[in-house]
């Protein structure tokens, strides 16, 4: 319990029905979680109003609402706040309510449109590797310490948040590393978080049915940046020519990375193969188990962002070339006669060129190239034709199939990939809309040697269909077939 008048801390208030020395038991934006002693939020949201839900909140217990807007009729028992903010207000409620637990933890947030999973995850199992106790926010999963806690959003709601972190306080974590969304700074998710350390990763065509411009989008991450504080550092990638517009106006200390250009922090490729990367950090050779120029970058972000975390040079470089990959990014396994099959959550233009021109540089020129390919429903629907042409741009053959539909009809969505391809690559392409068929005729055409990339999906464990999420596991499909098929 906490008095309503504490978790007030720093939320502007213009105007209060009611006394604020009353005992608080809970926090909700959800009526349908309102229980006794409980404080209502109403946060207007992109499908619903808290506001249309008030008093159903209030007759379930509520002791106080948060809102925009006062309702006509107040009840005398009941204490109303109005906020010009209702989303701002509940980051900072949430704050107070589990005593700041951002400020008690080294929490470090990584944006941008690729690469935040396996950034946030490296950085996790570098630090937990050295020896410290650290917390996970992720869109795989959540972790304190060795504990998993299944992960539905990129980024939490501020008071699932704000729980999590202070569960990462009590247990003992020193270290709190976490991917915020586009979608988490513009609806105030993280508002009152105090951030030690902010990592942009690059930023490219995605999420375009919510924010509407690619400049919109631009902002949404620029926000994170300035709101860091003075005593914080931005890291940002000098080889994004957004990277510095992120670090316009911040008041953190300003750092950059890059492969192809001068930098705080540099990196060079040296071997790029199906074994790993050797990459030269900062005139230092090191090994590192993963693929490709994008988690070069990845690794720069996450060697960079332990030195300015004020760790060992040579321990930090030890302990990286023992990491593993990141699940569902650039995760393969090799078939008995030496068929490649691929799993990559690559889901955005960029993702699946950076993927598909990995591939292109570890092949040897004789295989075939086969990808796997499809569009998520009730999402950005301009980048379905840009994705066909890539996965054709790319690859030998391509099967266009169905990702998570959602409540949209999968034959609709793939006629618009279809848009995308020239008359010339048809003839090598297919459309087979069961996604599991798709995997076993892909496999099917395969020789000793071949590639085999599935791509969309990556670490997910269901297919979601009409609202309806069933069990579906791309890697899991591609052993059992591989298997079936004998390849």
């Amino acid at each position: 319990m906490k008095l309503l008048s504490e978790i007030l801390y720093k939320v502007r208030i213009e105007e209060v029905s009611g006394s604020t020395h009353m005992a608080v038991a809970a926090i909700v934006s959800d009526s349908r979680k309102v229980r006794k002693d409980t404080l209502f939020v109403a946060v207007r949201g992109t499908v619903t109003d808290g506001h249309d839900y008030i008093e159903k909140a209030v007759e379930s217990g509520a002791v106080a609402v948060i809102c925009e807007t006062l309702p006509t009729h107040l009840r005398q028992e009941v204490t109303y706040i109005k906020v010009a903010d209702a989303s701002h207000a509940l980051g900072l409620l949430s704050c107070n309510f589990f005593d700041n637990p951002s400020e008690k933890l080294k929490l470090v947030g990584v944006t941008g449109t690729n690469g935040k999973t396996t950034t946030v995850t490296l950085l996790f199992n570098l630090f937990t590797a050295m020896g410290y106790h650290c917390g996970l926010l992720s869109t795989v999963q959540n972790k304190i310490k060795s504990t998993v806690i299944p992960s539905t959003h990129t980024t939490p709601d501020p008071i699932s948040l704000n729980e999590l972190l202070a569960k990462m306080v009590e247990e003992g974590c020193e270290y709190a590393f976490m991917e915020v969304s586009s979608h988490a700074v513009v609806q105030n998710r993280i508002a009152g978080l105090k951030f030690t350390g902010a990592v942009f990763t690059n930023i490219t065509h995605d999420h375009l049915d919510y924010h509407k411009t690619f400049d919109e989008y631009i902002r949404a991450k620029k926000k994170f940046f300035d709101h860091l504080p003075s005593d914080a550092f931005a890291l940002v990638n000098r080889d994004d020519r957004n990277g510095i517009i992120m670090m316009q106006n911040t008041k953190a200390a300003r750092y950059t990375y890059s492969i192809n250009n001068v930098a705080d922090f540099k990196c060079r490729i040296i071997e790029n193969h199906l074994g790993g990367l050797l990459l030269n950090l900062d005139n230092q050779e090191v090994w590192v188990r993963l693929i490709g120029t994008f988690n070069a970058y990845n690794t720069l972000a996450v060697y960079a962002t332990a030195l300015l975390l004020k760790k060992d040079k040579n321990h930090i470089l030890t302990t990286l070339s023992s990491l593993n990959a990141v699940e569902g990014r650039f995760q393969y396994i090799r078939s008995t006669t030496g068929v490649i099959g691929i799993v990559d959550y690559a889901h955005t233009p960029d993702a699946l060129k950076n993927v598909l021109e990995t591939i292109k540089d570890i092949r040897t020129g004789n295989e075939t190239v086969i990808t796997v390919v499809g569009c998520g429903g009730d999402r950005d629907a301009a980048k379905r034709p840009v994705m066909a042409a890539i996965a054709c741009e790319y690859s030998n053959k391509v099967v266009l199939t169905s990702d998570n539909p959602r409540t949209e009809d999968p034959e609709s969505i793939l006629d618009q990939m279809q848009k995308g391809i020239n008359p010339n690559d048809a003839r090598k392409t297919l459309r087979i809309t069961d996604r599991k068929e798709a995997i076993r005729t892909a496999l099917s055409f395969c020789q000793p040697g071949d590639i085999v990339l599935i791509a969309g999906k990556g670490h997910e464990k269901y297919q979601e269909i009409n609202g309806v999420k069933h069990h579906f596991d791309d890697m899991e499909v591609l052993r059992e077939t591989i298997k079936t098929l004998e390849i």
